[in-house]
């Protein structure tokens, strides 16, 4: 079984998971065990389920303001807890080929293995909420059908994506690419960069 395969599995346990509730309150009963990189995984898919619904609930039109905002707090602490999650997965790659010689000619990539599984989580819940759709028994045959058209696009993708990132860390571990980790520099975030926040420090 390839590396993605494993995401892929462990994404569609994740988002299976939380549908039995479907609820953004659910407390998370993650399955594997704390220090392995499935734990990190199987977390960052539930991560990025609990926030899919957030961004739906947050574009009720009819949402009470005060509401709206706790949401919406709760959209950035799920997007640190995201981009946090995504840097332990790097470190753990980090670690995987910190013993590998680079050739002298190897390349940088555009992006980290961490951040290319990311998208491969979203595109996990993508392909299940279109999925929903194709079988919709309140929605016209028309809706269903440009749905199965989507769903098709998205499950090549899926495809092509995780071929790519098999190849990405197959060429790590052979010294053709070489990792460079840059943390995310949210400055929102940061009282001390977030303007709003350090002048009323003053």
């Amino acid at each position: 079984m390839s590396f993605t395969q494993h995401c892929n599995e462990i994404f569609n346990k994740a988002i299976q998971d939380y549908h039995i509730k479907d609820n953004i309150d659910t407390a998370i009963q993650n399955p594997y065990d704390r220090d392995s990189i499935e734990n990190r995984l199987y977390l960052k898919c539930w991560i990025d389920t609990v926030q899919w619904h957030f961004e739906d609930l947050i574009r009720d039109p009819h949402i009470d303001p005060i509401e709206a905002l706790q949401l919406k707090r709760r959209i950035d602490r799920s997007n640190q807890d995201r981009t946090d999650l995504v840097e332990q997965i790097d470190s753990y790659f980090r670690q995987l080929y910190g013993q590998v010689r680079v050739l002298p000619d190897a390349r940088l990539n555009t992006e980290s293995p961490a951040w290319a599984i990311d998208r491969l989580s979203i595109l996990a819940l993508k392909i299940y909420h279109m999925r929903e759709q194709t079988t919709r028994t309140d929605a016209t045959e028309e809706h269903r059908n440009k749905c199965q058209q989507k769903l098709n696009v998205l499950i090549e993708q899926q495809h092509d994506l995780s071929l790519a990132i098999d190849q990405l860390l197959e060429d790590i571990e052979a010294g053709k690419i070489y990792m460079k980790v840059y943390r995310q520099m949210k400055m929102y975030n940061d009282p001390a960069t977030n303007p709003v926040l350090y002048n009323q420090q003053k």
